[in-house]
């Protein structure tokens, strides 16, 4: 099952499933991030609450299960999940059981005890190292805790951990509504793109995006590039870019793609001006360039105001568009102004709008632009390498199943 060859890989969906009085164990993505004990930032809590909210309408028992940060198999006492519980519990409005583990003979009595409409949160799973070792009996400790299994958890879909993988070994398994949609999204712009069909481009290296552009190519009609990657492709063609990052050893990677794409006549589109600053810092001496390249001693930090109208130009008869990564270190309100203008011209252009990738997500969503893209993944790395043409181990294991 290739994401190349079928737009929608066979397996069953949670609506497929009778959950009522079912012990229902749900892989969730709940790695959010934490400070001084609290949830910052709610977005992959509330990507799951359809399958939750489904789930207790039809009076299952919920028993969720996620990772949180990276414990390396070891007990770290900052990365409990119970704020993350305790978060969960103010957004659905419902009690959160917490438990102290995530396999063992007290969790699975806990979850035994579990009643139809009542949620259990296991334990940081990443806490034991045989998680991410899809150790068979770690998974097969897992599933009894469960008499059914839902993976939800798109964002970990390209990883063969016990608990994404594994533990659809041992009990029927299922997609929950995020997981569905996210492959439904992703497999459109992959198989039946509508056109013109353009390709934006963005994030810190070429190495990144050279499997992307590969597999899509072919079946694109258009790319834009900005963001860090943009320096390595005027190096390529000896501009210099001062202090803007370099990837020396993909400079022959960047000349391929110009070179793929004058081959099949399609366009490519690098920055016309630059940002440029004398220091990464929201107190930066900053100017503008007017050509492509950024002199010595200053460095490239977003794309400048000619590229931000090219690139809107260029978008304005698309019908479909799939972005992956940001065009500037938008982090930095001097330096955003190139990414919020190609998110304006994305949500403006009434085209299909699909955006991959972490940084790129939270860019639209801090420019309150999300709710008008057509989709916006939750699944950085896993979103990438579907769209790569790559297998994900978690949907896989469900077609198996």
């Amino acid at each position: 099952m290739n994401p190349s060859e079928v737009e929608t890989p066979p397996f069953r969906t949670i609506r497929q499933l009778d959950l009522e009085g079912k012990r229902l164990l749900i892989r969730v993505d709940f790695n959010v991030p934490l400070k001084e004990g609290k949830v910052t930032d709610t977005t992959r809590i509330t990507a799951s609450l359809p399958t939750l909210r489904y789930a207790l309408e039809k009076k299952a028992k919920l028993i969720l299960m996620s990772h949180l940060g990276r414990p390396d198999g070891k007990v770290v006492e900052n990365l409990r999940m119970k704020p993350v519980g305790e978060a969960l519990s103010r957004i659905l409005g419902l009690p959160v059981q917490t438990a102290t583990d995530c396999v063992g003979p007290e969790v699975e009595a806990q979850a035994a005890r579990l009643q139809p409409g009542q949620i259990l949160l296991l334990e940081n799973l990443r806490f034991h190292p045989e998680e991410e070792k899809n150790d068979p009996q770690f998974s097969k400790a897992l599933a009894r805790l469960g008499d059914l299994y839902i993976n939800d958890a798109f964002g970990t879909a390209h990883r063969a951990h016990a608990s994404t993988a594994g533990v659809a070994e041992f009990l029927p398994a299922a997609a929950g509504f995020l997981l569905q949609s996210e492959l439904e999204a992703l497999g459109k712009v992959l198989h039946n793109p509508q056109r013109p069909y353009w390709l934006i481009l963005g994030g810190a290296k070429v190495s990144d995006k050279i499997k992307l552009i590969d597999n899509l190519i072919d079946k694109v009609n258009g790319i834009l590039i900005g963001g860090g990657m943009q320096y390595t492709f005027f190096v390529a063609q000896g501009i210099g870019v001062g202090n803007s990052p370099v990837e020396k050893d993909h400079l022959s990677t960047a000349r391929q793609v110009v070179a793929k794409t004058q081959q099949r006549g399609i366009p490519l589109l690098l920055p016309l001006d630059h940002v440029i600053a004398d220091k990464v810092a929201p107190d930066a001496q900053v100017k503008i360039t007017d050509r492509p390249g950024v002199p010595d001693g200053w460095e490239g930090v977003d794309i400048g105001p000619k590229t931000r109208e090219a690139f809107a130009k260029a978008l304005q008869g698309a019908r479909t568009i799939l972005w992956n990564g940001p065009l500037g270190i938008f982090e930095m309100e001097p330096f955003s102004k190139g990414t919020r203008a190609v998110a304006e011209a994305v949500a403006n252009c009434g085209a299909v709008s699909v955006v991959g990738g972490g940084d790129t997500t939270a860019a639209v969503t801090k420019f309150g632009l999300a709710d008008r893209m057509t989709h916006v993944s939750t699944g950085g790395g896993a979103s990438l390498e579907f769209l790569e043409g790559r297998e994900l181990p978690g949907v896989v294991a469900l077609a198996k199943r």
